[in-house]
């Protein structure tokens, strides 16, 4: 599991665990991290995908149902032991989608919060318009890249550098361009979803993701762009947010 999860604190007596999908071309460092802020009763695995970190030398996935099936196989007993909530930013979001889909049709298991943050819905018209990314040459690519931030600019300026993340993001990015998904015609979660959001990014169609649960549905603006959750004000905000909802529905649970 070590290779697909990183946990930089083990809590066998937590009460519920905090799955977290990376952002396109991220790595699995900044949520792990989450775990020296959040409770010991919230676990927090961090999903690393491969081609980056540990797994740099590993061919990228060419589809999300590669991404789900490898998750899954990892961590599916883990899924049946205690609750567990859903976390993902922009690519993670539609991951976390994908993830929480094939768990309720294949194995009849869901999350007991979703917390989603920086993208539309999969399935929406927004989403299904937006332009591709992953086909442009390398130079208009990096352009892209500059004008949604939250890439360290030394990154960007250096060649070398750039030339090593640009391929991660470019995979990533290819499965976003090429996952499609059917609109849910009935909610399959009852769960609770809340969705987080950049004031100042390109406008995306939260409400839709409203059509994948009967509970209830919150859409949260924050000051910033598209990596709004990399300010210390926003990070706080939302692990305070994910710490009393989960710490509410271990109650509920129980």
């Amino acid at each position: 599991m070590d290779k697909v999860i990183t946990c930089f604190n083990k809590c066998p007596d937590a009460s519920v665990r905090l799955i977290c999908f990376p952002w396109a071309g991220g790595g699995s460092i900044h949520y792990a991290r989450w775990a020296k802020t959040l409770t010991n009763s919230i676990e927090v695995y961090s999903v690393r995908l491969p081609g980056r970190e540990g797994r740099a030398k590993e061919p990228f996935f060419q589809n999300m149902q590669e991404i789900i099936d490898e998750v899954i196989g990892v961590l599916l007993s883990h899924l049946k032991e205690k609750p567990f909530a859903l976390f993902g930013h922009s690519f993670g979001a539609m991951t976390c989608f994908a993830f929480a889909e094939h768990l309720k049709k294949v194995y009849n298991l869901e999350p007991i919060h979703v917390f989603l943050s920086g993208a539309s819905a999969p399935y929406s018209e927004t989403r299904l318009q937006a332009p591709t990314r992953s086909h442009l040459s390398d130079q208009d690519f990096l352009v892209w890249v500059t004008s949604i931030g939250g890439t360290p600019p030394e990154i960007l300026a250096n060649a070398e550098l750039a030339k090593l993340f640009l391929p991660v993001l470019k995979a990533d990015l290819y499965v976003v361009d090429n996952y499609r998904c059917s609109r849910p015609s009935t909610p399959f979660l009852s769960c609770p979803v809340s969705c987080f959001d950049g004031k100042e990014d390109v406008p995306h169609d939260l409400q839709a993701w409203k059509e994948m649960t009967s509970g209830d549905f919150t859409v949260q603006m924050l000051p910033g762009s598209h990596f709004y959750l990399k300010e210390e004000a926003n990070e706080k905000y939302i692990l305070d947010h994910i710490t009393k909802h989960l710490e509410t529905a271990e109650m509920d649970y129980l």
